[in-house]
């Protein structure tokens, strides 16, 4: 199933169902609870997708691909590695990645598969993870590498910068429990390909493992970490400019876009 949060022009912004891949049925009630059919539906191409969650918190690993720890010169972390970014990053597939005045020479893209939390968790087992799951997105943990490097002693104003956590298309609530598939694209050529398989932590790993640091509430994300590709690790380094439009693939899920502009 494919959850969608949307919004038709003149009215507020609602969710449905993607049905047949081109219809959306709109729903009533609470997505990570009981909800119903409205009784109404509407042409895919009639809808402004948005961000398919609010979330309270989003979470984010580092170093979480064998092949990005190599690629930045890493060793394979122990535990996961966990930084947060401000919620007011979000956007929606092609709404724009704006390059900060701020911070605008040195931004990157990082293709991740992002889990959605639909059931309180705390203290979780490994094997119990999966039933606190909502379902999967496609994001982009958007990164201005030279606050994030060498400006700050932290990594919370390079992660964090208003449209620096682009997710969508939707949720998906299943996915191939032998992974997916992850790439992005910049301007139609591919600068990431992998396979979840490659990721450090898994999926239940990561959701185990932060229960027991905080409470995950309903519509929490978790970005799980980006393979290896990214611009910042390339010679030379490739960085985000305005007119360029990234892409982000993941198997079983879709595809999200956005373009990017400077900040006017």
């Amino acid at each position: 199933m494919r959850i969608v949060r949307f919004q038709l022009e003149g009215r507020e912004p609602a969710r449905g169902i993607l049905d047949n891949d081109d219809q959306v049925l709109s729903i009533l009630g609470d997505i990570c609870g009981q909800w119903a059919p409205s009784g109404e539906r509407h042409p895919l191409a009639s809808v402004r997708l948005l961000a398919p969650v609010q979330p309270p918190n989003i979470l984010a690993i580092g170093l979480n691909y064998r092949g990005h720890a190599h690629e930045t010169g890493h060793a394979i972390p122990s535990a996961p590695v966990l930084f947060i970014k401000a919620t007011t990053a979000v956007i929606g597939p092609d709404q724009p990645i704006v390059l900060p005045a701020a911070a605008p020479d040195e931004v990157d893209y990082e293709a991740e598969l992002v889990v959605v939390i639909g059931k309180k968790a705390r203290n979780v087992s490994r094997q119990d993870a999966a039933s606190h799951i909502l379902g999967y997105t496609c994001g982009n943990d958007v990164s201005a590498r030279d606050c994030q490097l060498r400006l700050d002693s932290q990594w919370a104003r390079g992660k964090s910068f208003d449209t620096f956590a682009p997710l969508g298309p939707w949720i998906e609530t299943q996915v191939e429990r032998a992974g997916s598939a992850i790439r992005a694209r910049l301007n139609g050529v591919t600068v990431q390909e992998s396979h979840t398989s490659d990721l450090i932590f898994d999926v239940a790993d990561l959701v185990s493992y932060l229960s027991h640091q905080m409470t995950l509430l309903p519509g929490t994300v978790i970005y799980t970490g980006t393979p290896s590709g990214v611009g910042h690790a390339r010679e030379p380094n490739i960085y985000l400019r305005p007119g360029d439009v990234v892409e982000i693939e993941i198997e079983g899920i879709g595809v999200l876009r956005n373009p990017v502009v400077a900040e006017s």
